[in-house]
């Protein structure tokens, strides 16, 4: 639908120039009908003709509703002007209403008319749960306007409430950041970025005040988990190196990583009476995509006595317990060192196998510096533990050498349901992430087989940290649920789980998968079905407290629930320069296609020489900001000062694709007393449990 016609439509309204309630054609349509129409076309995929839609609605039924999805369709559609004649003919007639007047100041905001939204938002009451915004909007419409201590004012105002911290700390450092008070621009930065890790601009400003500030050390620490996120950012390397010759402790000191020499006592697993259980083979110290990482060495510490075998069983060495070994690559030749500096050569593997003599005593193998977290804030390299066999490939394709942990599956289970889940959640919760797990690595096995492993233990599968990641509580799941999967016709389903739904789960044919009939939305407010969703509301659902058992915020923060975050306009540009083309200075953030759950799965990004189209939600959510946006279930609102457009504002809810299995709401809802097949059944309701083989 083309603009004009739209203001066509806005200007026939203001001046009255159609007959109000002519409904014609459609008089024996329900209202709730109608938009219920015009909701399923923003829901296909046509915004513009669901925008046409909402707007004749709202000319002759004057429902208020439609205007809220009118305006709302033509912010995203980067139209606020449209939006402004919108609120205010809506305003003509809802001059109380609280929805209505702040779709107006956000229009205003959006267009730049900072006067206008100030006033718009001054009419608004105080009210609890909502009055943090009102408070965080006066200050962006009065920054916008150069009025900077009227903007600090609100801002610590804001402050006092908890839902929108990360916001309004970010913006007062700003503001002081601006006038060079480093050390108090340095304590918001540090609030709003402790609040929310991911909020990775807070951190680089944070890292920027810390450096002024000559805290030389923690600056360089900040730095460094910044670059674990986003190693693109050349400044943010240059950084690291200018800081380096000023640290007063050393590198190691500073680093996240841990070093260990001691075995833990570790009991074997219970073994089933009945069936023998599956070996599977774990790529340890895995880049984030799965695939081995570059390693010349490998350190391993053996718990018990134990020998090294090649491939056809011939055994190549025999060592001590607790006696460091190692294998090492050397010009393209692989060769086992022992404790002497003895080198032996290999051809393709050897496994070591340590053994114990103790009933009921298990072995274990430390392995020096894995790779943990890549491509996260938490990277580190670590020193492990784990169970069962550690094979050593010489993959001479890569020229490298990759670690592989030999377990049976259910040991493999103790070893990734603490790092896929927080152990204090309740046991339901634990034991439903578990099924899961079980699920994934029958599904996957083989994954990638290439490699010499059937899954890594990365994110690409399913994080997995051996011994070193074990919990009582985590362990007590694993046995208490031994063999149980979710199948689907009799083969096991894509067992996929996020952090944190936001409070609805979308389809796999929303995040750009292959359509799947088990995984479809299913919601996980308390109050609010995905199907009677209007797309206004999303505004709503994004910015203000909502109930739903995803809001669970025991040992876990909140803004995995909700989040924000504040990407500058320069930034974007280099981001989107650097990742996919020069499109010039950023003019607009642009939904394209937002599913019925709320994600957004198509997305333009315009610039004053040209635009760039993202696709799926892992590539929006990659293109975006510095690091990764939590999900793609946001809200966006541009930000101006002085006229010019500084940096877009994103609401967020959720902590992943969204998609199945929502580890915190299964948290929300064991503590409400549900158990874990109920659970288990809400987020899958068309599978079944199995035992498998």
């Amino acid at each position: 639908m083309k603009k004009q016609s739209v203001y066509l439509l806005i200007f026939t309204f203001l001046f009255g120039l159609l007959p109000r309630n002519s409904w014609g054609a459609n008089e024996a349509i329900t209202l709730s009908e109608r938009l219920e129409e015009a909701a399923t076309l923003y829901f296909s995929y046509h915004p513009e003709k669901a925008l046409e839609k909402y707007i004749q609605l709202s000319k002759e039924t004057q429902n208020k509703e439609s205007f809220l999805n009118a305006a709302f369709i033509a912010m995203e559609q980067n139209n606020p002007k449209l939006a402004v004649d919108i609120s205010q003919a809506a305003y003509q007639i809802y001059p109380q209403d609280r929805a209505i007047i702040e779709t107006a100041a956000d229009a205003y905001l959006a267009d730049g008319q900072y006067a206008m939204a100030e006033k718009f938002l001054s009419q608004l009451p105080e009210e609890a749960g909502r009055s943090e915004l009102l408070h965080i909007n006066l200050a962006r419409a009065q920054m916008g306007m150069g009025e900077k201590k009227l903007a600090k004012y609100n801002l610590k105002i804001a402050l006092k409430g908890k839902a929108h911290a990360a916001l309004s700390n970010y913006l007062l450092g700003l503001l002081y950041e601006e006038e060079k008070s480093y050390k108090k621009a340095l304590k918001h930065f540090q609030a709003a970025s402790t609040y929310d890790h991911q909020f990775m601009e807070a951190k680089r400003h944070y890292a920027a005040a810390l450096e002024k500030t000559k805290d030389y050390n923690e600056a360089y620490r900040q730095y460094r988990m910044i670059y674990a996120a986003d190693k693109t950012l050349p400044e943010i390397a240059q950084a690291i190196e200018r800081l380096r010759p000023r640290l007063t402790r050393s590198e190691k000191e500073l680093s996240p990583d841990k070093e260990r020499d001691t075995h833990t006592l570790i009991k074997p697993f219970p073994l089933p009476e009945d069936r023998p259980l599956r070996e599977i083979k774990i790529g340890l110290g895995t880049r984030l995509n799965g695939r081995p990482a570059d390693r010349k060495k490998i350190v391993f510490i053996p718990s018990h006595n134990f020998t090294v075998s090649l491939e056809n069983g011939k055994i190549l060495a025999q060592g001590k317990a607790r006696q460091t070994w190692s294998v090492i690559l050397e010009n393209g030749k692989s060769y086992l060192v022992d404790p002497r500096g003895q080198k032996t050569s290999f051809t393709s593997s050897i496994t070591v196998y340590p053994s114990s003599n103790v009933a009921g005593e298990g072995t274990t193998i430390l392995i020096k510096n894995i790779l943990s977290g890549a491509g996260m804030t938490w990277a580190s390299v670590d020193d492990k533990e784990y169970r069962g066999q550690l094979q050593i490939i010489h993959n001479t394709r890569l020229n490298t050498l990759v670690p592989v942990n030999i377990v049976n599956i259910e040991e493999y289970l103790q070893g990734v349901i603490s790092s896929e889940m927080p152990t204090a959640f309740p046991m339901d919760a634990l034991r439903a992430q578990t099924v899961l797990a079980r699920t994934y690595a029958l599904k996957h096995f083989g994954k990638h087989r290439s490699y010499g492993y059937d899954v890594c233990d990365a994110q690409n599968c399913q994080v997995y940290g051996g011994v070193s990641a074990e919990s009582e509580r985590a362990n007590a799941a694993v046995e208490s649920t031994v063999g149980q999967a979710l199948f689907y016709h009799h083969k096991p389903i894509e067992s996929v789980f996020s952090a944190n739904c936001g409070g609805i789960t979308q389809s796999a044919k929303e995040a750009g998968w292959t359509e799947t009939p088990y995984l479809q939305p299913v919601s996980d407010y308390r109050d609010i079905e995905v199907a009677s969703l209007q797309p206004y509301q999303f505004k709503e659902l994004l910015q203000y407290e909502q109930n739903a058992y995803s809001r669970y915020d025991k040992n876990v923060s909140l803004a995995a629930f909700r989040w924000v975050r504040v990407v500058e306009e320069k930034e974007l540009r280099e981001i989107i320069k650097k990742q996919k083309k020069d499109i010039g200075k950023i003019t607009a953030i642009i939904p394209l296609r937002r599913g019925r759950s709320g994600y957004v799965n198509r997305l333009l990004v315009q610039g004053t020489q040209g635009s760039v189209t993202l696709n799926k939600e892992n590539v929006i959510r990659g293109n975006l900001s510095l690091g990764l946006l939590r999900s793609s279930y946001f809200i966006v609102q541009p930000n101006y000062e002085n006229h010019q457009l500084k940096n877009f504002v994103f609401f967020g809810g959720g902590w992943g694709h969204g998609v199945g299995f929502c580890q915190t709401g299964a948290a929300g809802r064991a503590e409400a007393g549900q158990d874990y097949k109920t659970i288990l059944h809400h987020y899958f309701p068309l599978a079944e449990f199995t035992t498998a083989e």
